[in-house]
């Protein structure tokens, strides 16, 4: 019998949000944004000028040349994804697990997204042998695959594809005919970038990838919306950058003009904006890597997290320990984790993953204390886990795993 997701555990208007950073808005550009807010006039479908500019200078400056009219701007990247779901038709292709924000588009469309295994090393990249098999399976029984969405640097795993494995993906992708998106929200959140190489699909396989950037990722807080989208050079490219925009038209899809404001000066990275995100990131790194070591010590597993805010905890080794306090599966665990640690510690099943089995997506924005002052004091504190309020958020972390530790441990006497 299938489980009915009770009232508050939908999948989609329940389900979880990228990781916040949990930091105040960085001044420079509140600044901007209020200087732009008695702007009337709306911005035109796609971004102005300006805007797609500084757009092109950020790729220009990963090595991703573009020219303006190969981008495009959106009110986020949901946007953005629903509208090259709908202007490339056919069944969508997405890895187990996956961001939460990637399946519901292709349902909204009537398009079956198909889940595709990932290999041991990282998530975000299916294993190319997975994905040979996914689609002919799918082409056999009739479907029609005709995108990935994948994740170099992955929410929720917080892992990065190593090149060998992503360029043995994309060939498999090549030879099935298949269209690319890139999401590539976390590339600028890497962990230690001197020893983790990311290379962008784009880079391998330019005319058969197009890169989505969602800015709150590493440029912008989560509730100004914007997102850029960067199209193959090509005459499909350009084709399907038509058909965007046209979807994009009729959503009414425009970014609000303080916000378009906003993300014309990040993108061209001035000082204030990378030293905060420096900063960010470096703390963001020490705090996943505490939450790393608790969730390992406690007798769970989890890739060591190499990008963004976040990791992806197996609690499988805990199950009985768990079941003791009626844990079973993944929305359980959910609701468990949530009201023993206070924060929101989202299962498995909202990233596409088994219901039965006991993952979990701890975030570290909650833990960086809960006003903008204690925030603030993490960003400029030699050692932010000295910091009494992040003492207590980890040690509070601790005592919960450690007590389900010492639970599945103990062997009542004989």
């Amino acid at each position: 019998m299938r489980r009915t997701a009770p009232e508050g555990h939908g999948p989609v208007r329940y389900g979880p949000p990228l990781p916040e950073d949990g930091l105040p808005v960085l001044p420079e550009l509140s600044g901007v944004l209020a200087a732009a807010a008695g702007r009337a006039r709306d911005e035109p479908v796609g971004g102005a000028p300006a805007l797609l500019d500084a757009a092109r200078g950020y790729w220009v400056r990963r090595g991703l040349p573009a020219e303006p009219g190969r981008l495009t701007a959106a009110p986020g990247a949901n946007p953005l994804l629903l509208a090259l779901t709908a202007a490339l038709g056919g069944d969508v292709l997405v890895p187990r697990p996956c961001a939460a924000w990637w399946g519901p588009y292709a349902r909204l469309l009537g398009r079956p997204a198909f889940h595709v295994a990932t290999p041991a090393e990282c998530g975000g990249v299916p294993d190319p042998y997975a994905l040979l098999e996914t689609v002919r399976r799918v082409r056999a029984e009739g479907g029609d695959p005709r995108l990935l969405v994948l994740s170099v640097a992955d929410d929720p795993t917080g892992t990065v594809a190593p090149p060998e494995l992503l360029h043995e993906t994309l060939e498999a992708a090549a030879a099935e005919d298949l269209h690319l998106v890139s999401d590539e929200t976390w590339r600028d959140t890497l962990h230690d970038p001197h020893d983790t190489v990311l290379l962008s699909p784009a880079e391998m396989l330019p005319e058969r990838v197009t890169v989505v950037t969602d800015l709150a990722g590493a440029l912008l807080p989560p509730g100004w919306p914007a997102a850029i989208a960067r199209f193959p050079a090509t005459a499909a490219g350009d084709g399907l950058h038509a058909r965007v925009l046209d979807v994009l038209t009729a959503l009414g899809a425009r970014v609000a003009a303080p916000v378009a404001a906003a993300a014309g000066y990040a993108l061209t990275e001035p000082e204030p904006v990378t030293a905060r995100r420096s900063a960010a990131v470096r703390l963001h790194a020490r705090v996943a890597a505490a939450v790393h070591a608790t969730v390992v010590a406690a007798g769970a597993t989890a890739r060591p997290p190499q990008a963004g805010r976040h990791l992806y905890a197996d609690l499988g080794p805990l199950r009985d320990a768990l079941a003791a306090h009626g844990v079973g599966d993944a929305q359980e665990l959910e609701d468990f984790l949530t009201a023993r640690l206070g924060v929101p510690a989202p299962g498995g099943h909202r990233f596409g993953d088994d219901l039965a089995a006991l993952r979990v997506r701890l975030s570290t924005g909650p833990l960086l204390g809960g006003t903008d002052e204690q925030r603030a004091e993490c960003l400029t504190c030699p050692d932010p886990l000295e910091l009494p309020h992040v003492q207590r958020a980890l040690i509070d972390l601790k005592t919960v795993f450690d007590d389900l530790r010492d639970a599945q441990r103990w062997e009542p006497p004989r």
